[in-house]
């Protein structure tokens, strides 16, 4: 097999997966978690295929076995590749037998692979490297069980052992089949790249770690599906002490050839990444304060992982070893490595220090415009490699790129002036420097105000006080400040939630802008004269206890200035009941088809944060789940399986809770920040008229903002209905025009509005429509947040009603005959359904009737002709 037979037809599929990884960043919010697609087409099509290649080639060339035959090596990667496009499609579908069908082709490639290699091994047993091959064997052999791992999450992404299976998986995955076949071929590899001989005892290192390395992949994976977090810290230290056994060697080949090239370069940082994002992991192991607490910081650490130690040792290793292979003799392949050395420092410097922003609690913009420069950095690796194969290809064709140095001797790889090399790196240190300027200028949490003044007649004593204040669980920590009367205070505020987001904002109008989870802050209050009083000014945050005060000591006047949280412009908005909406209003179809056939119910709900008409002459913005409130009316029967990816589309936290399914509450319903998304999956056991909900504190306010919905679950048994309408009843709390809920009149139970399904009156003015003698099903849900429902229909009498679980008249094999309901009586969050005919033509309206309420909106009419 010739080098260039060898490449570039077999790598391509590398490069293909890593052009993939970096689109699927732009994918968001078009598939639930995106990051994790992207480490799948990085990690495992990108890095996976090039082990399978370039393993492969080592063990033939190390062992002095002969070339793998052609067709065999090509089945194994397309069968490898099939894998991994399945998995990705189960991802994007979230379809786990799908991806569970993947993970069996990728396991089955690479169990084929790690065998042929076992016996290469086991021929070549005088081999000097067979070591660094049984690095190769022992990753093999872990792939397969991270592939179990990979699929069981999939299956049961919602169970008890989720978080502790992703460390399990990440652990088996990039520790043992990356990390290890990294390791291994950097025992040879390094001094390769150096240019210089392997180091005395690197063989015997290499032996020493590999058990050790093992046996830390083991712990890790095993401590985290049986619990003990201390078991975990035991194995990462260990794999940690497997990497210093194989570092000693490596360290004394580059003192000896310090690295000079990209290629060098970028392996060096990319194993420095997995030093650092061990090391961070073991120390979040143990100071977390629970599994949950953990699984964020892994979600956070994995990306670095992925990027910071996979790509750059990626890349790194293709920039040397492509040049390598194309072959053609020494020319060619100083041509091909001047083309990937170009621009290194500044590409170096811009990964690298970029991927330190992203890490550092930085505004979320921030993050955004520097991942964005690390990516084109990365990206970059891909028309490189074309100009090197342009510039091999004409190097062997006796046409050089450029002009021969003088006396026709040609400079060391990656070597350049030293002057030139520091400015490329400057360069690329300038870049990361504007890109972090410009996302902080663009993110007003960025920004600190310094408005308003609190000086109160005080003269400046030029002293600064500064204090650091924690915003967390609905509190502020701490929330009482002393600061000498006239020095300038300024708060440095850090959101430390695990979901929402926070602000503080003072008296004086100073504020620190919103503030995502991990996020700080700056509040300059200036020079402080009298007491100050601050808030959280997220919608029910103060209400629920998110309050500050600043208390001036040895002022004068020492009376706190009582201030009012500030709202949009102008005074609460206002309707007159019974107002007909404008023309061209559309009510929203309170139909119910019948239930859909498919068992399994796959459904995005989107939160938004829009300006919306909800009364007549009102707009308020409203919180959503895909555009309208109520959210949109799901159907199934019992034994149906749900699931439900949440994209939190708005600017602050928010979640979703199904009463419709049972399930441990801590994942599926947890606080997710702007940008992010969930899996919700649950299984409807039992019959209802389900309420779903933002649960996000304070609850009463996310309610009242729109976020709640109806899930319909059919009793068995259950005979058809000639109509079925759903009405759900809710609560308007007018803030300003434009604004959000007046959460103080929520607080005193004192509503603007009563609704059915989101607006008052509608059905006055469009009624509901049935014939004389049809049976009309009316399922009834009262969402809240705080008033009851007494749900009647004014000329008719119920015959069927069937209310939490239970039949209240009529069963499922017939109406009640001789007797009958007038009402179905349900608190917030009760629901159920009534039954009736109507006798004759006419106008029959329903309303609650708790008659105030009624008369605020939650009235409508059902139109009866013959």
């Amino acid at each position: 097999m010739s080098a260039r037979g060898f490449w570039p037809m077999r790598d391509l599929p590398t490069v293909g997966w890593l052009v993939a990884a970096g689109a699927s960043t732009f994918v968001h919010p078009f598939v639930p978690e995106p990051r994790w697609l992207m480490i799948h087409l990085l990690v495992l099509g990108a890095a996976g295929h090039a082990i399978l290649v370039w393993s492969r080639y080592f063990a033939d060339t190390l062992l002095r076995c002969p070339p793998t035959p052609r067709r065999e090596q090509t089945i194994r990667l397309a069968l490898f590749n099939a894998g991994v496009a399945v998995v990705v499609t189960g991802i994007l579908g979230d379809v786990w037998p799908v991806t569970a069908a993947g993970a069996g082709l990728v396991a089955t490639a690479v169990v084929w692979h790690a065998g042929v290699l076992a016996r290469q091994v086991r021929r070549a047993l005088g081999s000097r490297f067979a070591p660094t091959v049984r690095f190769y064997v022992a990753a093999g052999a872990f792939l397969p069980i991270g592939a179990a791992f990979g699929t069981w999450m999939a299956y049961d992404e919602a169970g008890a052992l989720h978080d502790r299976l992703r460390l399990a998986h990440i652990a088996v995955n990039v520790l043992g089949f990356l990390g290890l076949t990294v390791l291994g071929t950097l025992v040879t590899l390094w001094p390769t790249v150096l240019r210089t001989r392997i180091a005395d005892g690197a063989e015997r290192a290499a032996r020493r770690a590999l058990p050790l390395l093992t046996a830390a992949v083991v712990t890790t994976a095993g401590s985290a599906l049986a619990g003990p977090r201390p078991g975990i810290v035991v194995g990462l230290v260990a794999y940690l002490a497997g990497i210093a056994l194989l570092a000693k060697p490596a360290l004394r080949a580059a003192r000896s050839k310090p690295p000079t090239s990209f290629a060098a370069w970028s392996i060096l940082t990319g194993v420095a990444w997995l030093v650092g994002c061990l090391v961070l992991l073991a120390a979040t192991t143990l100071t977390s304060r629970d599994w949950t607490h953990l699984d964020r910081a892994l979600s956070e650490v994995t990306p670095l992982l992925a990027v910071g130690f996979v790509a750059q040792v990626l890349i790194g290793a293709s920039s040397y070893l492509i040049p390598v292979v194309l072959g053609g003799g020494p020319t060619p392949v100083r041509a091909a490595n001047r083309a990937f050395d170009a621009g290194g420092p500044a590409r170096l410097v811009v990964i690298n220090m970029g991927l330190l922003v992203c890490a550092l609690p930085v505004p979320s913009l921030v993050r955004v415009v520097v991942s964005t420069l690390v990516l084109g950095a990365l990206a970059s690796f891909v028309p490189i490699l074309f100009v090197a194969m342009r510039a091999s290809r004409r190097a062997r064709a006796g046409t050089p790129d450029e002009a021969p140095p003088v006396a026709g001797k040609q400079p060391p790889e990656g070597a350049r002036p030293a002057g030139r090399r520091a400015g490329l790196a400057v360069a690329g240190l300038a870049a990361v420097l504007v890109a972090t300027s410009v996302g902080a200028a663009l993110d007003p949490a960025a920004l600190g105000s310094t408005t308003g003044s609190a000086a109160n007649g005080v003269a400046p004593t030029g002293n600064t006080t500064t204090v650091e204040v924690t915003a967390s669980g609905m509190r502020f920590t701490p929330a009482t400040i002393e600061v000498p009367a006239g020095d300038r205070l300024v708060i440095t505020v850090r959101n430390a939630s695990d979901g929402d987001v926070h602000d503080l904002v003072l008296d004086t109008g100073a504020d620190s802008g919103r503030l995502a989870p991990g996020e700080s802050g700056t509040v300059d209050a200036g020079v402080v004269g009298r007491d100050l009083e601050g808030w959280c000014s997220v919608v029910g945050h103060r209400q629920m206890g998110m309050v500050l005060t600043v208390r001036a000591r040895g002022a004068a006047d020492h009376g706190t200035h009582r201030a009012t949280e500030p709202t949009p412009d102008g005074p609460r908005a206002t309707y007159t009941p019974g107002a007909a909406p404008q023309e061209g209003f559309r009510t929203r179809d309170a139909r119910l088809p019948g239930p859909p056939r498919e068992r399994v119910h796959r459904v995005r709900l989107v939160v938004t944060e829009t300006e919306q008409e909800v009364a007549p002459g009102v707009r308020q913005t409203v919180w959503t789940y895909n555009g309208t409130t109520p959210g949109p009316v799901l159907h199934g029967r019992v034994g149906d399986r749900f699931e439900i990816t949440l994209v939190n589309d708005g600017t602050i936290g928010h979640s979703i809770d199904f009463h419709a399914g049972s399930l441990a509450p801590d994942q599926p319903m947890r606080t997710i920040s702007p940008g992010e998304s969930l899996v919700y999956r649950f299984t409807a056991t039992r019959a209802g008229i389900w309420m779903y909900h933002c649960s996000t504190m304070p609850m009463s306010s996310h309610i009242a903002a729109g976020l709640f919905g109806a899930v319909v679950i059919e009793p068995p048994d259950l005979p058809p209905a000639d109509r079925t309408y759903v009405l759900i009843q809710s609560e308007l709390y007018f803030g300003p025009q434009g604004g959000t809920p007046d959460t103080a009149a929520l607080q005193a139970g004192q509503p603007d509005a009563v609704v059915f399904n989101g607006y008052p009156d509608q059905y006055d003015h469009q009624p509901l429509t049935a014939r004389t003698g049809e049976r009309v099903r009316l399922w009834v849900l009262d969402a809240g947040p705080a008033r009851p429902l007494s749900f009647h229909v004014v000329g008719g009498q119920f015959d069927r009603v069937w209310s939490e679980g239970q039949w209240l008249l009529g069963s499922a094999a017939a109406p009640a005959t001789d007797t009958g309901a007038q009402v179905l009586p349900l608190l917030p969050a009760q629901g159920g359904f009534v039954e009736l005919t109507l006798p004759e033509p006419g106008h029959y309206p329903f309303v609650n009737h708790v008659m105030t309420d009624g008369e605020r909106g939650a009235h409508g009419v059902l139109h009866v002709t013959s």
